[in-house]
């Protein structure tokens, strides 16, 4: 019995060793798992705020750029910004040049529109003169037919032709109507009309017709001067060929009864200016030829025919005239014998 102890205790010292060695390595590994395990959570933090950081810089540059693209970008672009998104930025200047280029060979008469020639080629008139009349104006054609027309047109019958006469009238605001019938019927038989096709025949629309009557007769007929009278105007033929006899070749000339006046203010007065504000405070008129007769040598014709659509028409023929030779080298002829009374 006695000798059997010592192995109990032997055995059981051993045990203990073996237990007392065995429980640092315990330990050791269970530290590194919260070790590895700590790691880990701190690596999944670091990357699921990296990613929720990338998540938010991209919603911000979205939009700034949503931003940026609507502030350089507009819904309604203009015409600029439309060749610039095209590429073909230079094309604006170009379409300018052309515009010039057919500006200058209109001028020189390459352009000239397909419009009958009344006169053979070659010959210059003295004047082409344009009779202005309208639909109920038969009456007033014919006492002109009677008396100075048939005048001048004796003159021709003694010497060469030196003028064109033509009564000028646009179309009715119904194409077509009767009163464009009337008109066609009495032009094929009487052959002395000028009908603008292209302008409509109304009290309002003077200021156009002088600008297509000036714009037509200079591509038709090649003269001297081109002349707008009235149709209850009883010219004197004779004397007024002696008038343009004395002014011939006077460039730039602009002749007729020169006068300024009041600038009619209140709609309800004859002669009522809607722009009356753009003449100053005494409301008064620059010097222009009164529109019963005005003449206008051929470069002034020209002038009108080149830039007719960029010219402004205010309520009057002869102040509208008057307005576009304001800012040209014109020369104003102020002749008292054009002072006529209408009649």
């Amino acid at each position: 019995m006695e000798g059997a102890l010592p192995l109990t205790k032997a055995s059981s010292t051993k045990w203990e060793k073996r237990s007392k060695s065995k429980s640092p390595q315990g330990n050791s590994t269970s530290r590194s798992h919260v070790v590895m395990g700590f790691l880990s959570c701190l690596a999944w933090l670091y990357i699921a705020g990296r990613l929720w950081q990338d998540a938010e810089n991209r919603a911000l540059l979205s939009t700034l750029l949503l931003q940026n693209s609507a502030k350089q970008q507009p819904k309604v672009l203009n015409a600029e910004d439309k060749l610039m998104v095209l590429g073909c930025k230079n094309l604006e200047r170009r379409i300018v040049e052309a515009e010039m280029e057919l500006t200058l060979a209109k001028s020189q008469g390459y352009l000239k529109k397909h419009l009958p020639q009344n006169d053979p080629p070659g010959r210059k008139l003295l004047a082409m003169i344009g009779v202005y009349t309208g639909f109920g104006g038969r009456l007033r054609r014919n006492i002109i037919r009677g008396s100075w027309m048939s005048k001048a047109n004796a003159l021709e019958k003694d010497q060469e032709k030196e003028v064109v006469l033509r009564f000028v009238i646009g179309r009715s605001p119904n194409p077509g109507d009767s009163l464009d019938r009337n008109i066609d019927e009495e032009s094929s038989k009487t052959k002395d009309f000028l009908i603008l096709d292209h302008h409509e025949e109304a009290e309002g629309e003077l200021p156009k017709k002088a600008k297509l009557f000036f714009s037509v007769a200079v591509q038709m007929w090649d003269a001297e001067f081109y002349v707008k009278v009235d149709d209850n105007v009883d010219l004197d033929i004779g004397g007024f060929l002696e008038i343009l006899h004395c002014r011939h070749g006077q460039d730039n000339a602009y002749i007729g009864c020169m006068k300024s006046g009041e600038v009619v203010a209140d709609g309800g007065r004859q002669w009522y200016e809607p722009e009356w504000w753009k003449f100053g405070d005494q409301k008064s008129y620059f010097r222009h030829a009164a529109g019963s007769v005005l003449i206008l040598s051929k470069s002034l014709a020209q002038y009108i025919n080149i830039n007719s659509a960029s010219l402004k028409a205010y309520a009057h023929d002869d102040i509208s005239v008057g307005s576009w030779m304001i800012g040209l080298h014109a020369t104003y002829i102020d002749d008292s014998h054009l002072c006529c009374t209408n009649s």
